[in-house]
């Protein structure tokens, strides 16, 4: 039979240091504002916390922002994906101890969306995890020695009506819940984070750092996000990357015409077969456009169009010939 060590049964089940890993970007909006009050209040205990926001929404930041407040900050910062973990992962045996207690970390552990953990696991979970109402009497029959943050984007109350989900799990980790709001309801961060991540992926492509324009953050401001933070970042590394903004606004323009679409403007297929042609159209602009470094006298002629008949096309995918010049 295989023996494996603690560190290969924590890479098996997804265990990753995140120490260092998220930046957390202090927030200009009210409802953020009201979080990080909240977070600066419970940072200094070990209360359990739960952490609930739609995907994209900066749990694992805010989980870092705790662990960086917190009395255990010199301690390590790990998370382990929920999906991912198996019954064997807790029968794994602590370094250095005789035991046979199982893995323990140390620190602030985070259990990355704790609603994906597999119905047998819940049960070992549950008994690894501390109770407020126990004494550990020694190291022999303590349970897990971490500050434990869980992070999920489902409603674990429906959840637990549905059958799915461990009551006594749902109360052991919730001493705390923390609901993150969708980056729609803190439109005030969204310059702050864009910036933010200009910074990062200018000193990460070691490019010099893009400024956008008045237009680039009105479409910002008007776009719902439904990505979150993880969308808005993935837009503004792609702008570095490029080192142009106006594909990215080409792109937002079309996410919210579709979201139109979606919304039941459309109604008819030949309205719907005309839609996808011009996402289709567009695609392919963009594609040649940028193999072209956007020379599109030379992106006209690899698809095979007039130049006049290339700046018409633009107009109609909302970059007319002054904003593409």
């Amino acid at each position: 039979m295989e023996v494996r060590s603690p560190a290969q049964e924590a890479a098996q089940a997804g265990v990753t240091s995140l120490t260092g890993n998220h930046a957390y970007v202090a927030a200009l909006s009210p409802a953020m504002r009201a979080v990080e009050r909240v977070v600066a209040d419970i940072a200094p205990t070990d209360i359990p916390i739960l952490l609930v926001g739609e995907s994209g929404t900066g749990k694992e930041a805010v989980a870092a922002q705790i662990h960086r407040l917190s009395p255990r900050s010199h301690e390590p910062f790990s998370k382990v994906s929920c999906a991912a973990l198996t019954a064997e992962f807790f029968s794994a045996r602590p370094s250095g101890s005789g035991n046979g207690h199982g893995w323990r970390p140390r620190g602030v552990f985070l259990l990355d969306e704790i609603s994906e953990i597999d119905p047998s696991c819940q049960s070992k979970l549950l008994h690894a995890l501390p109770d407020a109402d126990a004494v550990a009497l020694d190291d022999a029959v303590a349970p897990l020695a971490a500050r434990v943050i869980s992070t999920t984007s489902r409603n674990l109350e429906e959840e637990m009506r549905a059958g799915r989900f461990r009551e006594e799990l749902y109360y052991r980790i919730n001493g705390v819940c923390l609901r993150l709001p969708p980056l729609r309801h803190r439109r005030e961060d969204i310059p702050v984070l864009a910036h933010y991540f200009l910074s990062k992926y200018a000193a990460q492509f070691g490019r010099q750092q893009p400024r956008l324009s008045a237009q680039m953050l009105a479409q910002f401001a008007e776009y719902d996000w439904p990505g979150n933070i993880r969308e808005l970042e993935n837009i503004v590394k792609k702008i570095v990357a490029l080192g142009d903004e106006r594909v990215a606004l080409v792109d937002l323009r079309a996410s919210l015409v579709g979201i139109r679409v979606n919304g039941h403007e459309v109604r008819s297929l030949k309205e719907a077969a005309r839609a996808a042609s011009r996402q289709a159209e567009r695609e392919l602009i963009l594609k040649v456009l940028g193999r072209t470094r956007w020379n599109r006298k030379r992106a006209a002629q690899e698809l095979q169009i007039s130049y006049k008949a290339l700046l018409y096309k633009l107009k109609q995918i909302g970059l007319d010939d002054r904003a593409s010049s």
